[in-house]
This record gives structure tokens, sequence and C-alpha cells, in this order.
């Protein structure tokens, strides 16, 4: 690890090298090509990443040699003890992605929740929930887009499997899956003017600017710029998509103090728009899955508009201390009219009532905190020692009653109908809920014996304020409460060779308590926050090109449920499974992605007993995705590329009644690099559920959607 200085020089560079056992590849954060030769250049970024400082893109340049862990900072993938995947600003452009989804569906224990032309896209990871809402920004929760996000302005997208109160604090939807991080796209030392055009079926067309520049004397000023927009009717019948997005990134870079602000806006609009469905409690088993291009509940259309703004900073003390800050805020409004169809019967039949929803969010998040690097004796520490604070507040207007009759439509035959006006009616919000989540957290990494072995320890006093509302009254539904906990972290790596990496973890998550519902007895009750378990332990070798890591893993998380019709948190489901990841080139001109996962999600406890021992709502046993891509010998510049992603069977209820059956889906495409009058030229083309599949996908709450259709993706990048 270099000084603070020779980060800076590094900056200045605006070089990202990666030299992996003799495989040696540049990228510059304006996205340099992988055959440039440079010096090699260790750096460390202790906070925010600015150019130069990001860990280096693998061999193969799909996923970074690192990526950010919370209050620990950056870390190399062999240092740290959690299985973490850190994809790159090259594959989001390859895959030509077009929201956070697409790209960590490259990860074998990720799934979606929802369909992908739902107003809202959700996931789950190791089996467990995580909101869209609850990924970060570079490091910090609570400022993203609320209900999609996107990809143009992302430089890396961060998966960390598991639970990670410690490391990120509490996120504010209480997700214990895993951690997502987005990080910023900085302007790097070569100008940049990229412009790519793109299509998707059936006819969504789109343009995407990428504009960077480095300003000053010492180019200590970093402007970048990634606006796009995307219009058009996609595969789904009757659907229609409208999708702007503008991302404005400004740094500044001082031999000791290094500043960042991001400015993010999002606007989507979708007619048409596609929901998930709920099974009827008389429903004993699923009809068949659908054809995928059909739209449901055949009505509905949502407008969702999204502002952030976001400032950070660094400063060096000296060559051992940095101190770190960062502010944010995001407001939020979605307006909808939509109906979540209720499936009826195995004939296919299905009612639907619309509602208007407008839904507003408001809030804040800020940080602060320490990193220091020193030594006692022969052992090395790297103290971090942080606090994060976040504020949300909800505001929702809800008609249900009195907008529109009930719809009833059919599955294979759907009946498209109007979408009913609001015009009748006025839209006033009142509170539903208010939250604030304060932590402070310190951490600790020892290097023993020349770093071969790391111990990280640590601990997070996280404490929670809320306050639910009535939707309808606008009054408190119940006490609020204020509650806190603490939540420790342990992790062991030993590296008994120079490419391989034995680890272990101990570390837990920490979600909001429900609130029991209305028909219980202590209707309105908060419950205190509740603690998610995990114990991992794994191996990871670098084998020269590519790096595999083996997990094997369990989480036991608490679950609520009404007994005697008093609510409470007497419930647990225990997750336990075994992971295979791989990524990097296997061979010159031959890279793969993804793996495969084996998940049992048990529920050890349920009401009086009745499903102790059923597997867990939306918890395949086997999950596996693998993409490979290969530069053909005999066309220069030309590559193919193909995807497999199967997911086996799973319930979409506690009973283990209905059962979806197993689906296996294949992507196809390719990509042409070339020279056109001296500026480079990217073509790609990407055939998505190539064999046109039809399969039910579910979330853990037991809502069941139908899986996207065949859609054909092309686009075209130049380099001005």
């Amino acid at each position: 690890m270099k000084n603070s200085k020779a980060r800076l020089a590094a900056c200045a560079a605006g070089v990202a090298l990666v030299s992996v056992h003799g495989v040696v590849a540049a990228q510059s954060a304006a996205g340099a090509t992988a055959d440039q030769k440079l010096p090699e250049v260790k750096v460390e970024a202790s906070g925010d990443a600015l150019p130069g400082q990001l860990p280096a893109p693998y061999a193969g340049g799909q996923v970074a040699e690192g990526g950010r862990l919370g209050v620990l900072g950056n870390q190399d993938v062999m240092d740290t003890p959690f299985n973490i995947t850190n994809f790159t600003a090259q594959t989001i452009e390859d895959q030509q992605a077009r929201s956070i989804s697409d790209v960590i569906m490259n990860d074998p224990s990720v799934r979606l929740s929802s369909a992908v032309t739902n107003i809202n896209e959700d996931f789950s990871i190791r089996g467990f929930p995580v909101s869209s809402q609850d990924v970060a920004l570079n490091g910090m929760y609570g400022l993203i887009p609320y209900f999609r996000v996107p990809v143009e302005m992302a430089e890396r997208i961060e998966v960390l499997k598991g639970p990670s109160a410690l490391l990120n604090g509490m996120a504010p939807s209480g997700n214990i899956g895993g951690a997502i991080n987005l990080v910023s796209k900085r302007a790097g030392p070569q100008p940049l003017t990229r412009f790519t055009t793109s299509y998707v079926s059936d006819s969504i067309l789109g343009g995407h600017l990428d504009f960077s520049r480095r300003l000053g004397a010492a180019r200590q000023f970093g402007v970048r710029f990634n606006g796009a927009y995307r219009n058009g009717d996609p595969a789904i019948d009757e659907q229609a998509q409208e999708d702007t997005v503008g991302a404005l990134a400004l740094d500044y870079l001082g031999e000791r103090l290094r500043v960042t602000f991001d400015f993010i806006t999002q606007r989507q609009e979708i007619d048409h728009v596609v929901r998930q469905f709920q099974p009827a409690a008389t429903l004993t088993s699923l009809p068949a899955p659908p054809d995928g291009t059909l739209n449901y509940p055949g009505y509905g259309r949502s407008k969702t508009n999204d502002h952030v703004a976001v400032v950070r900073g660094e400063y060096d003390f000296s060559d051992a201390l940095t101190a770190y800050g960062g502010f944010g805020k995001r407001t939020h409004k979605m307006d909808a009219v939509a109906g979540n169809p209720t499936l009826l019967n195995t004939a296919g039949d299905f009612t639907s009532t619309p509602a208007w929803q407008v839904w507003e969010v408001e809030g804040h998040s800020a940080e602060a905190g320490v990193n220091a690097r020193f030594a006692t004796g022969a052992v090395k520490h790297r103290l971090s020692v942080g606090a994060t604070k976040v504020v949300q507040d909800a505001n929702i207007y809800f008609l249900f009653a009195g907008l529109s009759p009930a719809r009833n439509s059919n599955i294979y035959s759907p009946v498209y109908t109007p979408t009913p006006s609001t015009a009748p009616f006025a839209a006033t919000t009142t509170p539903f809920s208010e939250t604030t989540l304060t932590s402070y957290a310190v951490a600790d990494t020892l290097a023993f014996f020349d770093e071969r072995l790391l111990v990280t320890v640590g601990a997070r006093h996280q404490r929670v304020e809320a306050q639910a509302y009535n939707f309808v009254t606008g009054l408190p539904s119940g006490p609020a409460y204020d509650a806190d906990g603490v939540t420790p972290v342990v992790g062991i790596v030993v590296k008994p060779l120079q490419r391989l990496s034995l680890y272990a973890n101990y570390i837990e998550g920490l979600s909001q308590g429900p609130t029991a519902p209305i028909g219980t007895i202590n209707a309105g009750q908060i419950f205190p926050p509740f603690e998610t378990k995990q114990y991992e332990a794994g191996a990871k070798a670098d084998w020269g090109g590519y790096t595999t890591t083996l997990s094997v893993f369990q989480i036991a998380r608490p679950s609520a449920f009404a007994s005697g019709g008093v609510f409470g948190v007497n419930g647990e489901q225990r997750n336990r499974g075994v992971e295979l990841n791989v990524f990097g080139e296997v061979v010159r001109g031959v890279r793969l992605l993804g793996g495969a996962a084996y998940t049992q999600g048990e529920l050890t406890k349920t009401a009086n007993g009745a499903f102790n021992g059923n597997d867990a709502i939306a918890v395949p046993r086997v999950q596996v995705n693998l993409g490979g891509e290969w530069d053909t010998p005999f066309f220069p510049g030309f590559t193919l590329t193909a995807r497999a992603i199967h997911t086996s069977e799973q319930f979409a209820d506690q009973a283990n009644v209905l059962e979806l059956p197993a689906w296996t889906r294949f992507d196809l495409g390719a990509r042409y690099r070339t020279k056109i009058q001296g500026r480079p030229v990217v073509f790609r083309a990407s055939l998505e559920n190539a064999f046109d599949k039809s399969y039910w996908g579910s979330s853990n709450a037991g809502f069941l959607y139908v899986g996207a259709p065949r859609t054909l993706l092309l686009s075209a990048s130049v380099d001005f």
C-alpha cells in the first residue's frame, strides 16, 4: 500500500492496473482498453473511491480484484473473510444492462423477486430478501433511486453475500440476505466522449452519453456526466416505457484533501404496468406458467421520480491517518394505479381491483469516520471507527374502494382494459412512517506473520427510532419505539499458500422489528429490532487467470406470526448452503463468470409447529448461473457470449402445497470491437431467454411473477 502522495499520483496518472500472476491489464476510470501496458501501482481508498483508487479489474475485466467492505474500506478479494463479487463497468456495458438487476443476476446466489417490468425490482440473496431501496451508493444507505436502480453512472456493482450490519450499518428496510453497493463513475485522466445507441425489442430506442474531463493546472478537478433516455414498447403486450437518467459526478483531488459530489435524477413512466400474483387461499396447485409476453393485470400505469445529491470528503492527516465524512439527500415520488391480481384456480382465472397510490419518501444520510494504520510490535493494524445516520420519512395516499370495480381475467387469454381515471379524486398524502437509524462502529483488522494471517474483529451499536401511522387518519397507529442493539463480527483469513485463502466469519444482521397487524389482539405493537446470525467458511483460490470461491454458510433469522390471536416474533427460518463462484480468464480469450449454489431453506419454528421442517418460501435448492465469452481467433475483435440460468423447484407457501417447477433459461450474444475512421466502435447483440422459456418466479413473501419473454438487445458505442 502506498502513502497518500502515491495515491494522488496514481489518481493523476488515472490508471487502475491489474497484475495477476503474469496477466497484466490496465483500465482507466474512463474505460481504457485492456491491452495497455503500464507500470504497476498499488493503491487503496479509505472511503469514497476516486480515479486510481478503485481496486483494479481482474483478468478478463468482468470483475474487480476487490471492493468496499463498508467501514473497513476497499479490500482485496483474497484478504476478505466474506464472499464478495465486484462487477465492473465493462460487464455492465457488454451485457447491455438497463438496471442493477441485469448485473447482479450473474451471481448464482441472487434471484429476482419481481418481474423486470414491474414498478419496482427486488431480489433475494442466499434465500433472503433484499429491497432495491436498500442498495448503497458509495457505501451510504438511503440515497439510491428508490424502486429501480439505474446503472449508467455505475463504475462498479459490488455484491457481498450474507448479513452485514457491522460493515454497512442497518439498511432502511432491514435486508439481511446480502449487501449491494453502487460505486459512481469518476473522471479519468483521458478525455472521454462516448455515445451509445440502443434497441430493446419490441421497439424501445435509446441513447446514452458518457462525458468525462479533468480540469485545472494539475487536473485536480474532475467532471463526469452520464445521461440516458429510452422510450418505446417492450416485449410485453400493451406496455410502453419511458426512462430518463441523468448523473453528474464532480471531484476535487488535492494533495491531502479529496472531495466528491454526485447529483442523480431518474424518471420512469410505465403504461400497463405488470404486477405480481397473489395465490388464493383455496389454491392447491399452480397452473402452468403462461406466455411471458402477456400482460397482467391488463391495466395500470406508474410514474416515479428520484432526485439525489451527495457530497463526500477525505483528508489525510498523515500517511497513516485518514478522516472521511459524507452527507446526502434523496427525494422520491411514485404515482401509480395498479392492482395485484389474485390467482383463483388452475384454469388461470384471476381477479384484480385497481387502486391508486401516491408514495413519497424523503430522507437524508450522513457518515463520518477515521481509518488508521499502525503496528504493535510485529502485528499490523487497520483500525476503522465510523458513525452513520439515516433518516427516512414516508407519506402515502391510498385509494382502493371507489376507484373502479374488480376486473376478472385469465392468465392464458387476458383481457386488456383501460386504466381507471384518477381525475375525480384529489390525492392528499398523510404520514406513513418515520425512521431514524443511528449507529457507531469500531473494527480492527490485525495482520500476523507477514499478513498470512488476518483477523478482523468489530462491533456496531445501532439505534432504531420509528413511528408508524394510520394512512387513513394520519394518526400514529401505535406507540413509537426507540430500541437498540449491538451486532458483532469476527472474521479470519489464513493464507497457507500465496494464491490460496482460507476464511471464516461470524456476523450478524439487524432488521427493524415488525408491527402487529390489524386483526390481532395486540394490533399496532411495534417489536424491537431482531438479529440475524450467519456462520460461514470457505476457500478462495487464484489459479493465475481465474479465481474460484467455495463457501458453506448458515443463516438463521427470526420470523413473526400470530398465535392464539397474539402477534409476536416467535418463528425462525434457517438457510444452509454451499456456493461455488468462478470469474476470470480460464485460457487466453475465454472468460467465465458465475457458479452454482445449493441452499436448504428450512422453517425451523412456525405457528404451533404446523410447518416445522418445511422448505422456506422462494428458496430453491439449486441455482446455477454460468456465463462464458470467447474471443474468436479467426475474426479479431469478434466475441461470442452465452449464459445459462437454472433454478430448481421451489414453494410459494409455508405448507409446501404450491410448487413452482424448475426452469432453465439461455442467453446468447455477440459483440464486435473495431475502429471506424480511427474511432473505437463496439457493436453488441444479445438475445435474452433465447428459447422463450415460460416460467414462474416467486418472492420470499409468496408473490408470483411471470418470467421475462425472449428479448433482443442491440447497441452500438462510439468514442469521439
